[in-house]
């Protein structure tokens, strides 16, 4: 079952700086100075936060008057707190002994070969390396027997991978359509031996040593076809930092410049946009040069401190973040009122809401468009991105209203900016497709499709946590809660893999998508409590949690 916790205790140090001594605001003074609201915000109670894990009557004041107000360092898996400390790119080099692959044993490999797809392909993979030693460059590539075991096909190419790194594999089929077999080659670079032009026969293709029939003209795989240092991890993993930008929209200004696409990014969370964060990402087969040559021309993002790992990240591999916060015009009856409310943030945690931020800053929440999607509503999903919005520029409104009474996608998707990713996306999807609205929203990406559906889930659990305490206070487990059995301990749910393709290889549609439940979210084993437990004192509040629908 897939759960969040009911309560989120403080499991660090929380350290409190006053300001400079000056008086405190009076209310009326503090209202009065506050800066007037350009549209109605959303209110905590409309997406069900009304009940507080303790009756102190607290504090107000302004946070993120100013977007250095709000300071966020993610927490990487392994306890670090990450942060951007050094532009160094790392050493990519090898030596000569680790080139010379000390290690691979030709008799014995041709052997495991053998026994894996049989005398004939042992001969032909005998044959191809002997052309290798003689021609090098020159050596065509061959083609196995056909293989209609798909899963043995991915063990094929994960032979190929494990024992001759300086050769690629991909899968053909026969002009019938219906056989498959898979094409060996020689890699480019140096442990092919040497570079023979291989970006300009990719692109046209090369004939093959085989049998006719066999479809071996077509351009190799590109996902081989780029060659990749065999000693370095395949991702680069870096570190994000940005100022008043989303990740989304950070990611998106640096995969313009690389002239890659948004999903090409894996991280382990979206970060607040009117804040100073710094947040791990990777890269799949990007060298750390051309990434940290882009510092000189960002604005507002510096990457750094990279190295390359095997593994990309996915949404929820992440221990949490640690907030620095400053909150401005604070109005309490005094600073005893104050400590108090810090004491108690202190001792009894907070409930673990879903945050406004979970519904987005529109007058339109993200919430409601969920739920039109998960009715089967398309039309108005599309018309609740795509209308006029309550407190938005003129500008925007304007093109919005335009395209609302005169349908005229070109002039609208002319003057969307590039940040409104899905109204642009929908719209390019409708001039294709008029009238499909199902189609427009899948041209939606889909991360951004699922924050849609993931705010209605946040909805609904935040509601179903208010209910809890109304219903059963604050004190203690009751029977009939839902808790994490303590065989099981937090964090260490699955992670879904990403995808891969008929040939064993990640698939790149996939990456950075593969696991869309955050960390607090893992599917683990959970019980209801029962009267033993209570009685026995097993579980405490920071057990409960609270089902996930979906």
């Amino acid at each position: 079952m897939r759960c969040r916790h009911f309560l989120n205790p403080i499991l660090s140090p929380l350290s409190f700086a006053k300001p400079p001594s000056r008086p405190l605001a009076c209310r009326a003074h503090a209202r009065a100075g506050a800066p007037a609201q350009r549209r109605a915000a959303l209110a905590e109670p409309d997406v069900g936060i009304s009940r507080f894990a303790s009756s102190l009557p607290g504090f107000c004041g302004t946070l993120k008057q100013r977007y250095s107000d709000f300071i966020v360092h993610e927490v990487a898996r392994d306890g670090a707190l990450v942060r951007l400390t050094s532009f160094d790119v790392p050493d990519e080099s090898v030596d000569a002994e680790e080139e010379a692959d000390p290690d691979l044993d030709l008799p014995q490999s041709l052997e495991s070969f053998r026994l894996l797809c049989g005398d004939a392909d042992c001969d032909a993979l005998r044959e191809f390396l002997s052309r290798v030693s003689e021609d090098g460059s020159n050596a065509l590539p061959f083609i196995l027997s056909p293989d209609a075991d798909k899963a043995h096909r991915s063990e094929v190419h994960d032979f190929f991978k494990r024992n001759f790194k300086f050769l690629a594999t991909d899968t053909v089929e026969h002009s019938d359509g219906v056989q498959r077999c898979i094409r060996v080659r020689l890699k480019s670079g140096p442990r092919g031996r040497r570079n023979f032009g291989e970006k300009a026969r990719s692109r046209t293709g090369m004939s093959s040593s085989g049998p006719s029939g066999w479809r071996d003209d077509r351009p190799f795989d590109s996902r081989v076809s780029v060659i990749w240092p065999y000693h370095l991890g395949k991702y680069l993993r870096f570190h994000l930092y940005k100022e008043n930008k989303d990740t989304q929209e950070a990611l998106r200004v640096i995969g313009k410049m690389l002239g890659l696409q948004p999903r090409s990014f894996g991280f382990a969370g979206t970060k607040d946009k009117r804040a100073i964060t710094t947040q791990q990402v990777t890269l799949f087969r990007v060298h750390a040069t051309r990434l940290a040559a882009l510092n000189n021309k960002l604005i507002g993002i510096k990457v750094g401190d990279f190295n390359y790992v095997k593994e990309g990240l996915v949404l929820g591999q992440l221990m949490g973040n640690r907030f620095t916060i400053t909150l401005r015009s604070v109005v309490a009856e005094s600073e005893d009122v104050i400590k108090e409310a810090v004491d108690g943030l202190i001792n009894s945690g907070f409930i673990n809401y879903y945050g406004l931020q979970r519904f987005g800053s529109a007058s339109v929440p993200n919430h409601l468009i969920g739920a039109a999607l998960l009715r089967g509503e398309w039309r108005n999903a599309v018309s609740l991105i795509l209308d006029p919005r309550e407190g938005e520029c003129d500008d925007m409104n304007g093109v919005r209203e335009h395209y609302k009474e005169h349908g005229d996608i070109d002039a609208a998707i002319s003057n969307f900016p590039r940040r409104l990713i899905a109204e642009r996306a929908i719209l390019q999807r409708l001039k294709k497709y008029p009238g499909n609205y199902l189609q427009a929203l899948m041209a939606i990406p889909r991360t951004l499709r699922l924050m849609y559906v993931h705010s209605y889930q946040s909805y609904l659990w935040n509601h179903a946590a208010s209910m809890r305490v109304g219903s059963y206070g604050f004190l203690g487990v009751i029977e009939g809660d839902l808790v994490y059995k303590k065989e099981c301990s937090f964090g260490e749910g699955p992670v879904t893999d990403a995808s891969k393709d008929d040939d064993g290889r990640t698939n790149a549609s996939e990456m950075g998508i593969s696991a869309e439940t955050l960390m607090e979210e893992k599917i683990q084993s959970v019980k209801i409590a029962d009267s033993e437990d209570l009685l026995k004192a097993v579980y405490t509040l920071e057990d409960v949690v609270l089902p996930l629908p979906g």
